[in-house]
Order: structure tokens, then C-alpha cells, then sequence
């Protein structure tokens, strides 16, 4: 028996039933016995996986049956998002919706004839019991086979179809007003984000308004943000005793969370924030930022320089019982005087806002100057006593049964997570981010990259696996140009560059344009999907047209951005059906539309006046700009030279160039006339 190392099966160690990875031995295994395929998908911090795990999984007759009658197989949706995927569409086809934990049965030639997703043991909720279906579909396939294969070979031509020909869409500036107005609609003006409950962050609608707001002068778009920031900040889904962003709240108002807290969320935050400050200079979205990095590199750092994945909402079987507490234990720990402030200033009450009288500390309505004005103290000093309060609650959380840790290493995750640290460096002049960022990048490089240069998606317990699919290189890509533009380093830029290329190589569709979601070199799946939603996180695509236009820019390589122009037009018209939906995509389309603008930099990097340019560069909100560096040692620059040896800027634009500038004071002038 081949035994799957996902962190999502080894959750528990009683487990009866005879798992299998996706290989192509189990579906050998599967031809040899003439069994049908049970696949299960899910990931380690989905409930509902949890849930049937323990209700089925670890559950001897359930395991007899399914062990008996099935060839069972089980993968983590984060190491195998290829077949996920594909799967996934198969049970939206056939039930009209999807989720997880994901439930398919398959013929052993891959080909699904059922779908669904939890299933019980015993029938219960209108759900069928697991013991009930397994036992029908074993008749089914007994006695019904011809049927049964015929349904799968139909349901595959479905997902085979070609998609009809997207109409013709523009890529300009009506798309980017199209979505704006579509997020506009769907603004929740009372509470900050987009839509009702369950509220996700979606950061990209966050960095995308930013971009509409400085393109189009629009300062709703800003408001928008500010608030929305601000908002989740407040909230319950902001932990604000460990930091770190969970990773949806199920309530309107960002109280409620759904504990988890993903990677990937807390990265593309991270972002969101720091760019929010350029935008506004408001310290209190640098700080937020600073908060999430301090979450990061504490609880979510490989030792090597990786980054985990996620951490369950689950301790000890219960939902976010690591994160709540009661006012009685606040008082018990702070004591009355110091207790009693800071239980009234987060809103832990006696009666609780969360289950069983427990509260999730939030600043929902809270002014820190109001408060002091209220309570009759300084702003500074009851300041000072909340962070003595929040640090030893904390430290009294973390005497508590921790969550689980999800420590496998994605390559797509820490790409943003990379790319994060990379512009906190930037944006906050800090060197230890760069630093980090530079570990994450060695890791990925020394660990999942293979001899021959391919990359890997997954690491864990000194074991890469998986070949890495698009959001692998296009993320990885993006971070490679934050970790440049942060370190002026060119190893980083010559690793971009041979990326983007086996990028091309590996995923580009040379006929319609855009990015296979899995490479050519891949395991052959049912079907090679083409993604581009841009859903809790990016598509490759969305990313990869924006760090290719950006990279394109920055080597003077037109042929970078012609493969990126050639993505956004295939895309264009299935994107404007509801441009909101694919606010990544629409930063890419951004900086296709705005000003080419190129920043070059020539100089000792380590000299006070070279830095003091950069610094400069580095506060301005840029987004549509690319820097170059030119060491004056460097062999390359042939035509940017220092100016009476001192640094100097080289500012063009729309096909025109400024004077050079070798003083920072009008660099920085220049700059904010032009950009802000």
C-alpha cells in the first residue's frame, strides 16, 4: 500500500482506510481489481475535512467497506491543485456547487460518474450516508457498468468541449472603469469590504483600488480602502493579541472569523497595507503591515528560510478556543484595575460575543482617543497599558493547545510571501525584511529546484515534490522583481529572467495565448484548464501578465511584454463579463494603459547619496513604473552614467526623457508632481 504524506491525511493517527496519493499505480491497482476510484480532496485546515475524517475515515466499518469496494484516494488540494481543480469543475458541473471536502468517484481510467462533497457516516442533516452511497454505487457498478462509463466518457467530453470563441474584449481604460463601478455597487459603506457575510479580504480589490484611485483621481476609491482597512484591522478576524489575519469572517462587520489563518491572506495583506501607507502616509497601515511580519517571521518561519502554510481554526477540537477569552480570565490576569480597561476597550464582556459567554477581542467602534478621553487617562498612557495587556494575555495564550500548524512549504505561497517582505524593505526601509525575503528566495532555489532548473510546488520534512505549475512561476516571478528592486542585487533580475522564459516554455498556449494552469511536461489530466478568476488568490495568469510587462520594462525586453499583451487580450472578453471578479487581472491591465514610465538608477548602492535616491523612489506609490539599477562597477550599463560621480536618476516616460538628476530633493520633487 502506498502510504500519502500530506499533512491533511497524517492529521490523525488512527486511520483504517487504505489511502493512496494520485499516482498511476493506485489506478493500476484499480484496473487490476476491477474497482472503481473513491477520490477525496480536501485540505488541513478545511473543517468539514476534519469532520468526515473523524465520522468516516477513522471509522473500521466504513474503512471495510470503502477498503473492500473502492480503491481509495486521498490528496491535499494545496500539493495537487491541478487535479483538484479539474475535479472540482467535474462536481460543479454535475451538483451546481462545490467545496470541500471534495468526494468523487471515478472509473479506473479517471473518467467521474459521481460527485459531491461531506458526507456523513449514517444519513442525517437531508445528507446520504457515506455507508449508504458507497454501498449503491458498489451495486451500480456491478450491475449498471455500460451506464456508468458511459456517463463518465459524457461527462468528460463536457469539461473537453472548447470554450466558445470570447468575444472580442477591449483592454483599456473602460475596463478598469467597469470594475471599479462593480465594486463600487458591491461596497459595503458600513462596515468596509465588498458584498455581505461570509466577508473575504480579497486584497488585489484593495491594491487594484489604489491603482484606479491615482490613474483616475477617483477619492471614493480611496475611501473605499481606508475604511475597508481600517475595518478588517479592527475586527475579530484581525488576532489582535498574536496578529496575523484570519482568514474570512462569517459575519458582516469583521467580527465573527473563521479562525484559520492562511499564508496567503496575511502576504497579499501585508501588501495591501504597505501600499495604503504610500498612498496616505497613515502610520497606522505601516504598523498593521510590521504586525503581520512580526506573525510571519515568529509563528509561520522555517528554521531554512521557508514559509508555512497555514494554521487550523481548530485546538483541541473546538473552534477557535486558542484565540477567545472570558472577561473572568482577563481580570484574573491583568487584574481589576488594568483588566477592566482593557476587556472594556476590547469588547470582552461578560456575556461574551462568541460561544459559551468566551469573546473574540475587537476594536469594532473603539477610538483609542475617545476611550482615554472616557476613562480619564492620557492617550499615551493608557496606550502604553494596552500593549503591557496584550502582551501578557498573549503570553498566556501561548501556554494553550496550539492549532495545527499546516507546514508544508508551497512555492506559490511563499512567492507572495517573498514579495511582501521584499517591498516592507522598500517600503519601510528596513534591511532585516530584505534579508528575509532573500532566505525565502535561497530556500526555494536550494530546496525546490531540481538540477535541470524545473521548479517543485511543495516541501515538507526534508521531501520537495510535485511539479510547480503557473502560480508557482508567476508568483515566484513577481517576488524575484520585488527582491531586485529591494536589494538592487542582479542575480535576482537573471533569475527572473530565466524563469519567465521556462514559464513560456513550460505553461504558454502558443496558439490562443495565456498560461495551462500545468505544464507540458506534466502527467497528462483529463483536461488543461486555462485559469484567470482571480478568486482569494490571484490566477497565475492575472500575476504573470503583471510581472511580465514590469520585467519587460525593466531589461528593455519587448519580448516579455508582448507575451503578457497577447495574455490580456485573449482573456479580455471572458474578463468583462463581471470585471470585478479579476481585480489582479485589471492591476495588469493598469499598467498596460497608464504611462510607460521607467526609472533608472546609477550608483555606488552602498553610497549615502545612491540610497537616499532609492529611499526617495521607494516611498512614492509607483505601481506602474520600473526600476533599473547600475552599479557604476557594472558591466552592463553602457549608457547610464553617474554624473560628476554622484548617484544619478534617469526618469522616461511616455516615450520621453527627463534631464538627469543627481540630487534627491528634486528626484523626490519630481516625482511627486508627476506621479501623485
Amino acid at each position: 500500500m502506498i502510504k500519502e504524506k500530506s499533512p491533511y491525511l497524517l492529521q490523525h493517527a488512527y486511520n483504517p482506510v487504505d489511502w493512496h496519493p494520485w499516482c498511476d499505480e493506485a489506478f493500476e491497482k484499480a484496473k487490476r481489481e476491477d474497482k472503481p476510484v473513491f477520490f477525496s480532496s480536501g485540505y488541513s485546515c478545511c473543517h468539514w475535512c476534519h469532520v468526515m475524517e473523524r465520522e468516516c475515515f477513522e471509522d473500521q466499518e466504513v474503512a471495510d467497506l470503502l477498503n473492500q469496494h473502492f480503491i481509495a484516494i486521498k490528496v491535499d488540494r494545496e500539493e495537487r491543485p491541478d487535479v483538484d481543480g479539474i475535479y472540482m469543475s467535474v462536481c460543479q458541473a454535475l451538483t451546481g456547487q462545490g467545496g470541500w471536502p471534495l468526494t468523487i468517484i471515478m472509473a479506473p481510467n479517471k473518467k467521474p460518474f459521481f460527485a459531491g462533497t461531506y458526507f456523513p457516516k449514517h444519513r442525517k442533516m437531508g445528507r446520504m450516508g457515506l455507508l449508504e452511497l458507497l454501498t449503491t454505487l458498489h451495486q451500480h457498478w456491478e450491475n449498471n457498468r455500460s451506464e456508468i462509463i458511459k456517463a463518465g466518457n459524457e461527462i468528460v467530453s463536457i469539461l473537453q468541449r472548447p470554450k466558445p470563441a470570447s468575444e472580442e474584449g477591449q483592454v483599456g481604460e473602460e475596463l478598469l472603469k467597469q470594475a471599479y463601478l462593480e465594486l463600487e455597487n458591491s461596497y459595503d459603506s458600513q462596515c468596509g469590504g465588498f458584498g455581505s457575510a461570509p466577508k473575504f479580504p480579497t486584497p488585489h480589490k484593495i491594491t487594484f483600488l489604489l491603482r484606479y484611485w491615482q490613474h483616475f483621481k477617483e477619492p471614493k476609491a480611496l475611501a473605499m480602502v481606508e475604511k475597508t482597512l481600517m475595518s478588517m484591522w479592527q475586527g475579530g478576524i484581525y488576532d489582535h493579541l498574536g496578529y496575523g489575519f484570519a482568514r474570512y469572517s462569517t459575519d458582516q462587520k469583521w467580527l465573527v472569523p473563521h479562525f484559520e489563518k492562511m499564508l496567503y491572506d496575511n502576504a497579499l495583506l501585508c501588501t495591501s497595507y504597505l501600499e495604503a501607507y504610500q498612498c496616505t502616509g497613515n502610520g497606522e497601515f505601516a504598523r498593521i503591515a510590521e504586525e503581520i511580519l512580526t506573525y510571519v517571521m515568529r509563528d509561520m518561519m522555517d528554521k531554512s528560510g521557508g514559509f508555512y502554510s497555514a494554521e487550523d481554526a481548530d485546538s483541541e477540537g473546538v473552534e477557535g478556543k486558542f484565540y477567545v477569552f472570558t472577561r473572568k480570565e482577563v481580570l484574573e490576569i491583568l487584574g481589576e484595575e488594568e483588566g477592566t480597561l482593557f476587556a472594556d476597550f476590547y469588547q470582552i464582556s461578560s456575556q461574551g460575543n462568541f460561544e459559551h459567554g468566551t469573546s473574540i477581542p475587537n476594536r469594532i467602534g473603539r477610538d483609542l482617543e475617545e476611550y482615554a478621553r472616557k476613562v480619564k487617562w492620557t492617550v499615551e498612557s493608557l496606550s502604553a497599558l494596552l500593549e503591557q495587556g496584550r502582551e501578557k494575555l498573549y503570553h498566556v495564550r501561548e501556554k494553550r493547545i496550539h492549532p495545527h500548524k499546516d507546514d508544508k512549504i508551497l512555492t506559490a505561497w511563499n512567492g507572495l510571501m517573498i514579495a511582501a517582505f521584499a517591498k516592507a524593505a522598500k517600503v519601510l526601509k528596513q534591511s532585516k525584511y530584505a534579508n528575509v525575503a532573500e532566505q525565502g528566495a535561497a530556500f526555494i532555489y536550494e530546496k525546490l529546484m531540481k538540477a535541470d532548473g524545473r521548479l517543485l510546488a511543495r516541501y515538507r520534512e526534508g521531501e520537495a515534490a510535485h511539479q510547480a505549475y503557473i502560480d508557482d512561476y508567476a508568483f515566484l516571478l513577481m517576488a524575484l522583481i520585488e527582491v531586485y528592486e529591494a536589494t538592487c542585487n542582479n542575480q535576482y533580475l537573471h533569475r527572473a529572467v530565466t524563469l519567465a522564459k521556462d514559464m513560456e516554455a513550460l505553461f504558454g498556449d502558443n496558439t490562443e495565448g495565456g498560461f495551462y494552469f500545468y505544464g507540458n511536461d506534466g502527467e497528462e489530466l483529463i483536461v488543461r484548464p486555462k485559469e484567470i478568476y482571480d478568486g482569494a488568490i490571484p490566477s497565475g495568469n492575472s500575476v504573470a501578465a503583471l510581472a511580465l510587462q514590469k520585467l519587460g520594462d525593466i531589461t528593455d525586453d519587448r519580448g516579455f511584454s508582448d507575451i503578457a499583451e497577447r495574455l490580456l487580450s485573449s482573456f479580455a472578453g471572458e474578463v468583462s463579463r463581471y470585471a470585478a471578479g479579476y481585480t489582479y487581472f485589471m492591476m495588469a491591465v493598469d499598467y498596460y494603459v497608464a504611462d510607460n514610465t521607467k526609472i533608472i538608477i546609477a550608483g555606488d548602492k552602498e553610497a549615502a547619496d545612491t540610497k537616499a535616491m532609492l529611499d526617495v523612489i521607494n516611498s512614492c506609490f509607483l505601481p506602474s513604473s520600473a526600476i533599473r539599477f547600475y552599479d557604476r562597477h557594472s558591466q552592463e550599463n553602457v549608457e547610464y552614467k553617474e554624473i560628476d560621480h554622484k548617484a544619478t536618476a534617469y526618469i522616461c516616460r511616455n516615450f520621453a526623457c527627463q534631464p538627469p538628476i543627481t540630487d534627491a530633493e528634486k528626484l523626490c520633487n519630481l516625482l511627486g508632481k508627476e506621479f501623485n
